[in-house]
């Protein structure tokens, strides 16, 4: 006799494909919400009459909203459910989106950026702390698999669509477009997505937030990937907010032409996602870790090296 060991085995095949499009379109919000308007960075430095920094600023504000929004929602949803605040997370995104796309200064522009920021992790943070209420063990692993694969098209669609975007509208459009995107999945939300958490389970630690930061913040090895991982995304981020000056005003793309290259190098984060979760199987993941940090940092040298010797665009 077979019994359900998790709450979401008893869900039907067409609920589940329902949940995996759903809550991989909320953790695709987080990449929609930054790389869709990367190729609009030289549009508005000239549209707004402001500084290549000032522009990136509002990128920096953007991962200062994400942190703030992974710190503050997923305790909330911890104890108070997790309907409630993936709704008001993706609601937040919404009215902050309208608000980018009617900003006429580089300061409003930044608030909302942050506010934007905030929402789209926070409606992330809730969908992937809904799996691991609804699945355990290898079908939480299976489903998170699913999922990755809807929040791995988002980066390399995200600037192609961007750039497609600035062909028939002015970059304030942008927002307008994250703004019906929010839309969409908060109705889809509204109408799909039932409680996960029941009651009894919520606050079940007993221990307030900040004890159980205090938690983690003491151990050396999430601290020690917590330090990792922060690199990795400053690497990255300096990249996103330096390259569409460099492709499009020193190397003279257009914005079409830059979208899809970001698409094309988001392509080799899905290859490193899919590899990496293959290679866990028989590689300890310390050494996919260490081996796959030093190919970074030798690849990084390389892009020195060969631009110091004027090898150009391809080098």
């Amino acid at each position: 006799m077979t019994t359900h060991s998790n709450p979401g085995d008893s869900l039907t095949r067409r609920r589940k494909l329902l949940y995996i499009l759903l809550l991989g379109a909320l953790t695709a919000l987080g990449p929609f919400t930054i790389d869709l308007y990367l190729p609009a960075f030289p549009a508005l430095e000239a549209s707004l009459g402001v500084t290549e920094a000032q522009v990136q600023l509002t990128l920096a504000g953007t991962t200062v909203g994400f942190a703030l929004g992974q710190l503050m929602v997923g305790p909330f949803s911890d104890k108070f459910g997790r309907r409630l605040p993936l709704i008001l997370a993706t609601a937040l995104h919404i009215a902050s989106s309208v608000g980018a796309a009617l900003s006429t200064d580089i300061s409003t522009l930044g608030f909302f950026r942050v506010l934007m920021g905030v929402g789209a992790a926070g409606g992330g943070v809730v969908a992937m702390a809904m799996v691991r209420d609804l699945f355990s063990g290898y079908a939480m692993v299976r489903m998170f698999s699913r999922m990755a694969l809807v929040n791995g098209l988002a980066p390399i669609l995200a600037p192609v669509i961007g750039s497609q975007l600035l062909l028939v509208m002015p970059w304030p459009g942008i927002f307008a477009f994250l703004a019906g995107y929010g839309t969409l999945v908060i109705i889809a939300a509204l109408v799909v997505v039932r409680e996960t958490l029941p009651p009894e389970k919520r606050g079940l630690t007993g221990m307030t937030a900040g004890q159980r930061y205090k938690v983690l913040f003491t151990d050396r090895i999430f601290v020690g990937l917590l330090v990792v991982g922060g690199m990795n995304f400053a690497g990255l981020f300096t990249y996103l907010s330096a390259s569409p000056f460099l492709f499009q005003d020193i190397f003279g793309f257009s914005p079409q032409e830059y979208g899809l290259l970001f698409g094309i190098n988001s392509l080799g984060i899905v290859a490193g996602v899919q590899t990496s979760s293959r290679l866990i199987r028989t590689v300890p993941p310390q050494w996919i870790l260490a081996c796959s940090t030093a190919w970074m940092f030798l690849m990084a040298m390389l892009i020195v090296v060969f631009d110091q010797a004027g090898l150009g665009l391809w080098a």
